[in-house]
């Protein structure tokens, strides 16, 4: 009995109509559609010709903001070429490039120009270096000291330049405005009695090494050279000083550092005080205490909010004068402040001494 009914299960299998095998296919190209995705197979995939400007010569070349977003960059063979990327980046190499005018957007990690000539540039990174270069100017924005190689007539000045997009490309770059080491230069390969660097005088103009674009598509782009509002401040560096008096300002992590900051030090410069250097760093109680001594107790606790921003001004008053202001202008803040010039040289050489070990310079 058992066998019969088997027996007719499998002549009606047999005898279905191809429908039913027609599903069986179906069923299974369904499956085959649906194979798993994942995230790396749904991304795009990245050209390196689309991030490159190789072999080219007297033409003006860019990538307007958003076109780069991060990508690593490549940039050779040039001659007598305007270039522009202002987009952040990971990495740019500038290789073999000969009287090039070069603006590079915020770039994550390194930016390192080899065998390259006669070319004017504005770069802002995380480190730069060169190798093998020769006659380069470069107003530059670099986090870390700045590295030249087997170079000669290397002229530095400080980064000044202005777009609308730019101060976010430096957040998405990882890139602090307050961290700028442009002018202490550390050659690798020093010649005895010669000088492979020197900086740019101090009234040299951005827009005279390096033009504003002038294709239809790069113009987009609004662009300011002007001093006053440029994103990075505008500082003297290692230039030497023209007054014995400085002043030391730090400023707490909260909503409006940054602003507060830089409304310091228009309020400074306006006044005809001369900004030196700034610096974006964390502070530890240990740190607090060589810094502020008897004060430290006062700032401490506000340390744990986040990294500090510091101001050194200089100028015959910057003390009094920047009290005033921080008095006036910031009543209510918790603001650090130099309380006399004796001790405010003390307490600039230990704060920057500190910041420099801590970011490894």
């Amino acid at each position: 009995m058992g066998c019969f009914f088997s027996k007719r299960r499998k002549q009606a299998k047999e005898s279905l109509p191809s429908a039913e095998t027609g599903a069986g296919d179906a069923t299974a190209a369904s499956g085959a559609e649906k194979q798993p995705q994942y995230s790396w197979d749904q991304r795009a995939k990245i050209d390196p010709k689309d991030y490159m400007f190789s072999g080219l010569k007297d033409e003006t070349v860019g990538r307007l903001p958003g076109t780069v977003a991060g990508q690593q960059f490549v940039i050779q063979d040039c001659e007598n070429c305007a270039i522009y990327i202002f987009d952040h980046s990971a990495t740019i190499t500038i290789d073999d490039c000969t009287g090039c005018q070069i603006f590079l957007g915020p770039v994550k990690g390194s930016v390192f120009f080899r065998d390259c000539k006669d070319c004017k540039c504005v770069v802002a990174c995380q480190q730069f270096r060169t190798r093998d270069c020769r006659k380069m100017e470069v107003f530059l924005c670099c986090a870390t000291q700045p590295i030249i190689e087997s170079s000669t007539g290397m002229k530095f000045g400080c980064f000044q330049y202005y777009y609308p997009e730019l101060a976010l490309q430096m957040k998405d770059a990882g890139l602090s405005i307050f961290n700028n080491t442009w002018s202490n230069i550390h050659d690798f390969t020093p010649v005895s009695g010669e000088n492979n660097w020197s900086l740019l005088s101090e009234d040299a103009q951005v827009q005279d090494c390096v033009p504003l674009p002038t294709t239809e598509e790069l113009k987009a782009v609004r662009i300011s050279t002007d001093a006053n509002r440029s994103i990075i401040p505008i500082t003297r560096g290692r230039r030497q000083k023209r007054s014995e008096e400085s002043c030391l300002a730090v400023f707490f992590a909260g909503d409006y550092t940054t602003a507060n900051a830089r409304k310091l030090i228009d309020e400074m410069t306006g006044k005809g005080f001369w900004l030196v250097q700034t610096k974006e760093v964390l502070m530890k109680a240990d740190d607090a205490l060589r810094v502020f001594q008897q004060r430290a107790s006062e700032f401490s606790p506000l340390l744990e909010k986040g990294p500090v921003v510091a101001l050194e001004f200089s100028g015959d008053g910057s003390v009094a004068a920047c009290q005033g202001i921080v008095g006036n202008v910031f009543s209510g803040a918790k603001i650090f402040v130099s309380e006399d010039k004796t001790t405010a040289s003390r307490e600039v050489e230990s704060f920057y001494n500190f910041a420099d070990m801590q970011m490894g310079m």
